[in-house]
């Protein structure tokens, strides 16, 4: 399926400019079996609404994100931050592409196969870093499974010419999992960003069903992985609330992930990017929000809760380096599940025959 063209059984963005764009799949799931789910054209409640970006440096942004050919998750995934964000001049760069291998099912974010991978990015990210005059900045990205590092090598070169431009700033990145890769990781952590965060996204009985190319125990596993690496690195991780989890299982996965001794967990409500995702299961309160936060933090001993209806995993993020150290390992230290492979698009071997193909492109080689 090429760019820009739609499914009535999968999302397929128009627009995308590194890869080849497929769908995501049908949007029913079986956790949602015998579940009321909220239709997308139900009215939200009076706590999710936000005012249309548009200020005069949303647009200033806008305008220096596409003069760099850059792209931050910020517009990709839909962010309901946006407009506050970059009015405060605050923004997440997205990295390796729009383009994911992976086919989650609540992500905005395009899936498909990635055609190019840009080598030129980190200079073009830490120029753009140095002209904002950012004190503190979130780096994420696409999955990018083909690539046998899994793009890790271009995580750790954004955070060092990032480092080397403004060395004032912090450097807070949000990685894949890698595929569980060790080394990989190694090579992000030795790089040394200020915080590593790796979401979690949602509960363990939801996770096959909604991140199909993720595992629950790799994704904390990772994060526990990091605090035997550099044992003062801060971590963190994310979680998306309302997409059919019920409140012990939330409770559970701090559990777990306090296992892995992760300092700082951010909770959001999820909202449905398109017909073709799954559905909104329930609209989570701000004072269910206000209660996990307490629970979280006072119960389950995270050094900092995020908790809100349009909390995402970057939003005050500065506030979070400047104010939250770091907690020494967990019992969790060594990745689990790196043996289970993670959905590609082609096998590895047709992967490989096509890095050499006309069309496939390396920027900046």
């Amino acid at each position: 399926m090429k760019n820009g063209s739609t499914s009535t059984y999968g999302y397929a963005p128009a627009g995308k400019d590194t890869g080849v764009v497929k769908p995501k799949g049908r949007s029913a799931i079986r956790a949602h079996e015998g579940l009321e789910t909220i239709d997308i054209r139900a009215r939200k409640p009076e706590w999710l609404k936000v005012r249309s970006p548009g200020g005069p440096n949303y647009l200033r942004l806008k305008r220096m994100m596409r003069s760099g050919s850059l792209h931050t998750v910020c517009e990709e995934a839909g962010c309901p931050n946006i407009g506050e964000c970059w009015e405060a001049g605050t923004a997440t760069f997205m990295i390796l592409g729009d383009v994911c291998t992976r086919a989650c099912k609540y992500c905005g974010v395009a899936h498909g196969m990635p055609t190019e991978l840009d080598l030129d990015e980190p200079r073009r990210v830490a120029e753009t870093v140095e002209e904002m005059a950012l004190e503190h900045v979130v780096i994420t990205s696409v999955n990018r499974d083909e690539l046998p590092d899994g793009g890790a090598g271009i995580y750790a070169e954004t955070i060092r010419q990032i480092h080397a431009r403004v060395p004032g700033c912090s450097v807070e990145v949000l990685i894949p999992d890698f595929k569980g890769d060790e080394e990989a990781l190694r090579t992000v952590v030795e790089a040394h960003p200020a915080i590593l965060g790796h979401n979690l996204e949602t509960v363990e009985r939801l996770h096959p069903d909604v991140r199909p190319g993720g595992r629950y125990w790799r994704s904390i596993s990772l994060l526990g992985a990091v605090k035997k690496m550099d044992p003062t690195m801060r971590t963190k991780t994310g979680i998306i609330l309302g997409m059919g989890e019920e409140r012990h299982e939330i409770e559970q996965a701090m559990a777990d992930l306090r296992e892995a001794a992760v300092d700082i967990l951010t909770l959001g409500q999820y909202l449905r990017p398109s017909p073709m995702h799954i559905p909104v299961a329930r609209w989570v309160t701000p004072e269910e929000f206000a209660e996990l936060k307490r629970v979280g933090e006072e119960v389950y001993g995270f050094r900092h809760v995020e908790s809100g209806p349009l909390v995402r995993s970057s939003y005050h993020a500065k506030e979070q380096a400047r104010e939250v150290e770091a907690g020494g390992p967990g019992a969790i230290q060594d990745v689990m599940e790196a043996d289970v492979p993670a959905p590609a698009e082609v096998r590895l071997d047709l992967v490989q025959l096509e890095l050499g193909r006309p069309g496939r492109t390396m920027k900046g080689a």
